[in-house]
């Protein structure tokens, strides 16, 4: 299996773009980016703008050449509605079922997505708690699981893709996760690696320091059942992240389990754009 994160905090956006090549199939897991629309009071710098477009080019890149397209959920960062919709066609769409647990934003924007893409895509197919079998690769996905700590924000599904020799998991938006049920899909489903998009301590007062102290007790049940543990996106918002999850770096020495960014994964140097916005700006 060869998996190719995109877009992820890490490398300079919003997201959780990811390429999994197996033997038998071509997936692209949510094909969006997107940049925050202010940070620290500061509208996105021009390298952030500009590597928003890089990643763009090369997310269409990779989703023309896909056999399967998966959007976990309806959020900005892991979908477009807008262009190059011409990735879509004649593709088998997977996606988080568009009225049931979804809130009023995310149903509203599932329904223009539906409306943008209509005709263009082989099959569509609402993923959640499903299985789809592509050769010898499996796709499965999780039932609808909270964005984050509650429904506020909607439902995301979690995507396993298993072809035999390896299981890879993407969380997609569980921030954390701090909840049973986002847990246990990827306790149950012992995969070799795993992309968790982590707790949304940069927002620490809405987040909570229980859901916290909750996900660094779950990261730690991860890294016992899995090879290696990818965190990013929401996490890596955070310049301290790793200073909140030292328990999950020594749990993961004990079992000589890797801990790191989707910069590390590709041997690149992390580049957190956001985090660094007022350092772009020049400002204290």
């Amino acid at each position: 299996m060869k998996i190719i994160p995109i877009a992820f905090e890490t490398l300079g956006t919003r997201g959780m773009a990811t390429f999994v090549k197996t033997k038998d199939v071509k997936i692209f897991i949510d094909p969006g980016v997107a940049l925050a629309p202010k940070r620290y009071g500061l509208p996105p710098h021009p390298i952030e703008l500009k590597r928003e477009e890089e990643h763009w080019k090369q997310i269409v890149k990779f989703a023309t050449k896909s056999d399967v397209l998966i959007i976990t959920h309806y959020h900005y960062d892991h979908h477009n509605p807008w262009k190059n919709l011409e990735i879509y066609k004649k593709k088998t769409i997977l996606v988080k079922h568009p009225t049931e647990k979804i809130n009023k934003s995310q149903k509203q924007r599932s329904a223009f997505f539906l409306e943008q893409i209509k005709g263009l895509p082989k099959t569509i197919e609402y993923a959640d708690g499903n299985e789809y079998e592509f050769g010898d690769t499996k796709v499965k996905f999780s039932g609808p699981v909270f964005h984050g700590t509650n429904p506020r924000l909607g439902y995301v599904v979690e995507t396993l893709i298993d072809d035999d020799d390896y299981r890879f998991l993407h969380t997609s938006d569980v921030e954390g996760p701090s909840q049973d049920d986002q847990l246990d899909f990827i306790l149950k489903n012992k995969p070799n690696l795993v992309f968790l998009d982590g707790p949304l301590s940069y927002m620490i007062y809405r987040f909570g320091n229980k859901n916290m102290e909750k996900s660094v007790e779950n990261m730690i049940k991860i890294v016992n059942i899995c090879d290696e543990l990818i965190v990013d996106h929401h996490f890596l918002r955070d310049l301290k992240w790793k200073e909140r999850i030292v328990e999950v770096f020594e749990a993961a020495k004990e079992k000589k389990v890797e801990v790191k960014t989707v910069a590390d994964y590709l041997g690149k140097k992390i580049d957190c754009l956001e985090a660094r916005r007022k350092e772009l700006y020049g400002k204290d």
